[in-house]
């Protein structure tokens, strides 16, 4: 049995929680994360078109000028990556394959859940109330394409059935 958790920064405690208590001993745990490429993109599109045009050093009236600000951006976020994935293999505290992506998240993570058989997953909406709200774009996308079966759990207790809006008026 392979088991993919999708750890994202603030909700991966819960995941790896989930893992360690539903995938059964000896199957392949696979810790993934994806740093996304909009914020890195748009850094290395303002610096050069808007920004300078990408002068080189010699040119610039300051230091680190000509330096583009996205590969620095997605430098950072390599590393963050890896501290988490290195903060989860430690909570699941059973033998993992770590891996890191880059790309468009939600599309990368269904495509690493290709031929696995459970993938584990956090809400990452709204969590203040029972609901479609729970899950945003990202979440929503990949448990509408998951090519298996997602566990799907809430990073803090589930909120009370009381936040369940009414139903509407029958007409």
């Amino acid at each position: 049995m392979t088991v993919v958790v999708w750890t994202v920064e603030g909700t991966w405690p819960a995941c790896v929680d989930a893992a360690r208590a539903h995938a059964p001993e000896g199957a392949d745990i696979v810790l993934l994360h994806v740093s996304g490429q909009d914020v890195p993109g748009a850094a290395h599109g303002a610096f050069a078109g808007l920004l300078g045009r990408g002068h080189p050093r010699p040119h610039g009236p300051a230091r680190g000028w000509g330096r583009d600000p996205g590969t620095r951006m997605e430098e950072q976020a390599a590393v963050s990556g890896r501290e988490l994935l290195a903060a989860a293999a430690d909570r699941l505290g059973r033998p993992c394959v770590r891996r890191e992506l880059t790309g468009r998240v939600e599309r990368e993570v269904v495509a690493a859940a290709e031929g696995a058989d459970l993938l584990v997953l956090a809400r990452d909406g709204d969590r203040s109330h029972l609901g479609p709200h729970s899950l945003g774009p990202a979440a929503r996308f990949v448990v509408d394409h998951a090519p298996c079966p997602v566990l799907l759990v809430w990073p803090e207790p589930a909120p009370d059935l009381g936040t369940i809006p009414p139903p509407p008026p029958q007409a």
